[in-house]
């Protein structure tokens, strides 16, 4: 009988300690997302501040700025394409949404100090994450050169016209300043003759 008891006091100690801490991390979550603000009302991924972005758990300045410079979204998803934790998307995802994007932000370009925003993509044609919309050469034949890689893709690469810091020469004038071909597209062309 004394067996018994005890047993039986040991289970109700493990089922309270174990509801304890389902309660209180559960508590946890919900009273830092209430302290913060964030469940008053979700926040929009397409036109929330950095400020509002950072309140959210899990995403810190670093995150934030991720956040915005990848707009625009079609869901919450697609934040991973700009480089957000998956981790980090599945703890926000109840407390944010994608709303429209405002149509200034979708017809006007951004200024200058900020190229890299106007080629995002929302939707694009492969699934790789922090994709950007693939420029049009201004003349049939031209290479786009990575200005940063100081590498050079032909027509008909992955990476031709979509890389975030990049201009549109000639193969000429790209050998001529010291660029060099990507190893994708000689391995394309070398295929193709």
């Amino acid at each position: 009988m004394a067996k018994l008891r005890v047993v039986l006091a040991v289970g109700s100690l493990v089922a309270a300690l174990t509801f304890g801490l389902l309660c209180a991390s559960t508590t946890g979550v919900f009273a830092q997302a209430a302290k913060s603000g964030v469940l008053a009302g979700k926040v929009d991924l397409n036109s929330a501040s950095e400020a509002e972005l950072d309140k959210l758990p899990g995403v810190g300045k670093a995150t934030a700025k991720k956040i915005i410079d990848g707009r625009p979204y079609q869901s919450v998803g697609d934040l991973s394409k700009a480089g957000v934790p998956k981790s980090t998307i599945e703890k926000i995802t109840p407390l944010v949404t994608v709303g429209s994007t405002p149509p200034s932000a979708a017809t006007t370009p951004p200024a200058a100090p900020a190229p890299a925003q106007s080629q995002k993509a929302g939707t694009s044609e492969t699934t790789k994450p922090a994709q950007v919309e693939a420029k049009t050469p201004p003349a049939a034949g031209m290479v786009w050169v990575n200005t940063k890689s100081k590498v050079f893709h032909r027509e008909g690469d992955r990476w031709y016209g979509k890389t975030k810091e990049g201009k549109f020469m000639t193969e000429a004038d790209a050998l001529k300043e010291g660029y060099r071909p990507s190893k994708e597209g000689t391995a394309k062309k070398g295929a193709k003759e």
